[in-house]
């Protein structure tokens, strides 16, 4: 596996829009250039297995995910503690393309490995929204999950290389993405 030439770490609160702004800059890039990787998914496909649980289901934005999403967090928070490069590792096998996305860092021990890793690859992107944004995408404030770290991980404790406005304004988000994609062309 090729070493990334850089690596954008994506974070922000739910219903914020990080997928949608990782798949604008896979799109834009193409995928031969940029993959998309979510630190979600093996989270939630070893949860599935241990639990019995349908690992497509948890995937999507459904309320079966939400029936699941509070002990999935709990268990989570354990793997970590036991191996806090445990899911990271293994997002990025075989991942070839030049340019990771990863669209849903959490936690400062996520930027940590990507940074140990892959070194000045690495940046940091917050993708905003207003709170009268977020509920205009259905996000209703949940006690225990909005409130947890892997929501707050990120509030404090990082200086943000970029950070991107996604509040339903095309023009000023393909302006933004468009600056962010030309600091990248020197290392492509």
């Amino acid at each position: 596996m090729a070493a990334p030439r850089a690596v954008l770490l994506l974070s922000g609160k739910r219903k914020s829009g990080k997928d949608f702004v990782a798949e604008e800059l896979r799109s834009r890039l193409g995928p031969d250039v940029c993959t998309v990787l979510r630190l979600s998914g093996p989270l939630k496909e070893q949860y599935a297995k241990e639990h019995g649980l349908d690992f497509q289901r948890l995937l999507d934005a459904s309320a079966y995910k939400e029936t699941y999403r509070q002990d999935m967090i709990r268990w989570g928070e354990e793997k970590r503690r036991a191996d806090p490069g445990f899911f990271c590792r293994t997002v990025v096998e075989g991942a070839v393309q030049p340019v990771w996305v990863v669209s849903d860092t959490r936690r400062l021990s996520d930027v940590e490995w990507f940074r140990d890793v892959y070194g000045d690859a690495v940046q940091t992107v917050r993708v905003v929204a207003t709170e009268e944004t977020r509920k205009r995408r259905n996000w209703v404030f949940v006690a225990g999950v909005d409130d947890a770290e892997s929501e707050c991980g990120l509030d404090q404790g990082v200086a943000f290389d970029w950070v991107i406005t996604n509040d339903g304004d095309e023009l000023s988000l393909d302006e933004q993405l468009e600056t962010l994609l030309w600091s990248l062309r020197g290392r492509l």
